[in-house]
């Protein structure tokens, strides 16, 4: 294998591994990597937080230790459906695109942190001031429940992060917070003949959903670039046979809302609608934070003078999605989503990503990890003159 086609390479192996999640065995492709960290000599630690639920932790420390960066792509992708043109797991390569599952979201981001790692060894550059620790997670598209969410309890002391799921070399700056909800009623059964007799869970759960989506919070004024709140209704259920009143039904909401919006009073607005409507209960089945990431970051701006430096067009773009940025930004860490995917591609059946993605990402990497601990340096010496 050729330096030139390395990086390649090693992607096309990372996208022959299946790591479709449902099921999210990570096992295969978290030893994959241990055994290209052992050739480098690189230590590390896997964790094994649920059977067949794999992660990896390794560190590349500098000689002062004064900073931690922390790069964090996932391992585990959606699965396979569809009709496909090439193999979803051939990693095949065809003008200019690597195609499978996963190339874009996020096996690209993967490859790139492995090769700069294998890049500073074949250099045998080692920084100054910033280690550079990378969390390899499983389960980014379930929830994280068995990826980076229990590894924040071992990723101690982290300065900085950048969550390597991104596409076009664009920066993730801002998102939505994420709400869903089960909202339950609950009426009295009786025959279906005699309708009267009973209380009809799903006609009350109707009216609810009627006044819920017609509720102001979703007028609210839009932010300049996460635009407005969104409400989706993603599962409806209720009674259990035709000819039975329903004594209950539930439905259950997506809500995306803005960054000047309170959760809290999210939920007590569709309590007071569906206190109106009969015996109730609400349901918290999941929540992530919106995030707004300040527009002086230290760590943005200097990877943002590198990308102006090699000509790579990169925006501040928001996701409209959820990425696991908030996971480190509960724990202080300056935080920011980036990446080398191809646009359009996550998620599809035929998903590629572009080549010399890959080949620019790990230049933007190498170039972007020098220049801040270049700063680091320089802020360094500055305190120290400042001292004397």
């Amino acid at each position: 294998m050729s330096l030139q086609h390395e990086p390649l390479e090693l992607l096309q192996q990372l996208v022959r591994i299946d790591s479709q999640n449902p099921p999210g065995n990570s096992k295969e492709i978290i030893f994959f990597i241990r055994e290209y960290l052992k050739q480098l000599h690189i230590p590390f630690s896997v964790y094994e937080v649920s059977k067949n639920r794999f992660n990896l932790v390794c560190t590349v420390r500098s000689k002062n230790a004064r900073k931690k960066i922390l790069f964090a792509p996932h391992v585990d992708t959606v699965p396979a459906t569809g009709r496909w043109r090439f193999s979803p797991f051939g990693g095949v390569v065809y003008r200019g695109r690597l195609y499978g599952r996963g190339t874009t979201d996020c096996k690209v981001n993967v490859a790139a942190a492995l090769y700069l790692i294998k890049r500073l060894k074949l250099e045998n550059t080692r920084l100054n001031n910033l280690d550079l620790v990378f969390a390899f997670c499983g389960d980014e598209e379930t929830g994280s429940k068995f990826g980076i969410i229990p590894l924040m309890k071992v990723l101690k002391n982290i300065d900085y992060g950048i969550v390597l799921d991104a596409n076009e070399f664009n920066i993730v700056v801002a998102q939505k917070g994420l709400l869903h909800l089960r909202v339950e009623f609950f009426g009295k059964e009786a025959h279906g003949a005699y309708p009267h007799r009973g209380i009809n869970a799903i006609v009350k759960a109707i009216a609810a959903l009627e006044e819920i989506v017609k509720h102001g919070f979703l007028r609210k004024r839009p932010h300049p670039i996460l635009k407005k709140p969104t409400l989706n209704i993603g599962r409806f259920i209720g009674g259990d046979k035709v000819n039975i009143v329903a004594g209950s039904a539930f439905f259950e909401l997506d809500i995306r809302y803005l960054p000047s919006m309170d959760k809290n009073e999210i939920i007590r607005d569709i309590e007071r609608i569906a206190r109106k409507k009969g015996k109730y209960k609400v349901k918290i089945l999941a929540h992530q934070g919106p995030i707004e990431i300040p527009r002086d970051s230290f760590s943005l701006n200097i990877l943002r003078g590198v990308l102006r430096a090699k000509k790579i067009h990169s925006r501040l773009i928001p996701s409209f999605g959820a990425t696991v940025i908030n996971f480190l930004k509960a724990r202080g860490i300056e935080t920011f989503a980036f990446g080398f995917g191809t646009k359009g591609c996550a998620h599809t059946k035929d998903e590629y990503v572009k080549v010399d993605n890959l080949y620019k990402g790990i230049e933007v990497l190498c170039e972007y990890v020098k220049k801040l601990d270049k700063k680091l340096e320089n802020e360094k010496i500055r305190a120290r003159i400042a001292n004397v």
